[in-house]
């Protein structure tokens, strides 16, 4: 244990904390809201892909999120097939969507981007709104059927089954947005963002790694979607709202941009005081808005920041003064 470092301890404890949690508590308002936030951390760690380390404004993100939704709900409602071919039904949509959305904004820069991608979310709403026979128009899809193997259904004792794939899902694309920006390829891209006149000078080609970055953060957005909309069994077009992508802005901006945990953190505490003032009503809003903005006040980086600043501190902390050894008298001569 000596030999490990603060940060991997309160990684581990973190995820053993989120594996034991079923065990402490089976209320079905807390499995609910840690779903929620599990899916939550997901989603807008994939964005922070594109918006943190790719420095891309890509407001089409949450339409990945909704399309992975709508994909997986129709196919398994309206087409009847196996609600397990909804994952990669989603992952495979959000993609495909990334590459249709990406294509217009590669030699984009700045408000071109944002108003480019926030475009093509609210093509993507027009045409959920106009496909009724598909999507549900205005409606959404409801009674989208749940993951199952054999008798047992994830939506029994509790939706535990739910729960633990939303781990599964935590931890898959945690490990993968790790691996992915500590490799070469990351480094590209953060080379990119920070000055893309000399990384496109020294060969780096930015149509291409743009393209991919953008595949990557749909990946698991996709994916969350389609989980999302099997568990709560339902998908609706205000995914593609503004509400929605401002809620999201509001935990990436809240945990950190450009690190991997940060994200995470400020899912789930923004999730968390939400629910908590839930008593508050759309007040509730207003308060978190004013916590959000303290915080970026002082830790531009976010909760994150804040956190390495403790650490750091904590380290510094000098050592306690040795006691008076035994073999030695009250003026520290040796005694006899």
């Amino acid at each position: 244990m000596g030999a490990l470092k603060p940060a991997t301890i309160a990684k581990a404890a973190f995820f053993a904390a989120l594996i034991l949690l079923p065990l402490v508590s089976d209320s079905s308002y807390v499995r609910h809201v840690s779903i929620v936030a599990i899916l939550y951390a997901v989603m807008v760690s994939s964005w922070n892909l594109t918006l943190g380390y790719a420095g891309v404004f890509n407001f089409g993100h949450m339409a990945f999120f909704a399309i992975g939704a709508y994909a997986a709900g129709i196919l398994t409602k309206v087409y009847d097939f196996s609600p397990w071919l909804g994952l990669p039904a989603g992952i495979a949509a959000a993609v495909i969507a990334s590459v249709v959305v990406c294509i217009p904004v590669l030699r984009l820069k700045g408000i071109y981007v944002v108003l480019v991608t926030f475009a093509f979310s609210q093509l993507c709403f027009q045409i959920v709104l106009n496909q009724r026979d598909l999507t549900g128009g205005s409606f959404g899809l409801v009674q989208i059927p749940p993951l199952s193997i054999g008798d047992f259904s994830f939506r029994d004792h509790q939706n535990l089954g739910y729960y633990y794939a939303a781990l599964v899902l935590l931890a898959l694309s945690t490990l993968f947005c790790a691996r992915l920006m500590r490799s070469d390829f990351g480094r590209t891209v953060v080379a990119l963002r920070d000055n893309e006149a000399y990384a496109t000078s020294r060969g780096v080609a930015l149509a291409r790694v743009r393209l991919m970055i953008f595949m990557a953060s749909a990946i698991f957005t996709g994916a969350t979607g389609a989980l999302y909309a099997q568990y709560t069994r339902s998908a609706s077009p205000d995914m593609f709202g503004f509400a929605f992508i401002t809620l999201a802005l509001s935990m990436l901006l809240l945990g950190g941009i450009g690190t991997i945990w940060g994200p995470i953190l400020g899912a789930v505490v923004f999730t968390l005081v939400s629910e908590s003032m839930v008593g508050l009503g759309p007040g509730r809003y207003l308060v978190i808005a004013v916590m959000i903005v303290v915080i970026l006040r002082f830790f531009p980086r976010g909760l994150i920041a804040a956190l390495e600043a403790v650490g750091r501190r904590l380290a510094r902390r000098p050592d306690p003064p040795p006691a008076p050894s035994a073999s030695r008298d009250a003026a520290g001569s040796p005694v006899a």
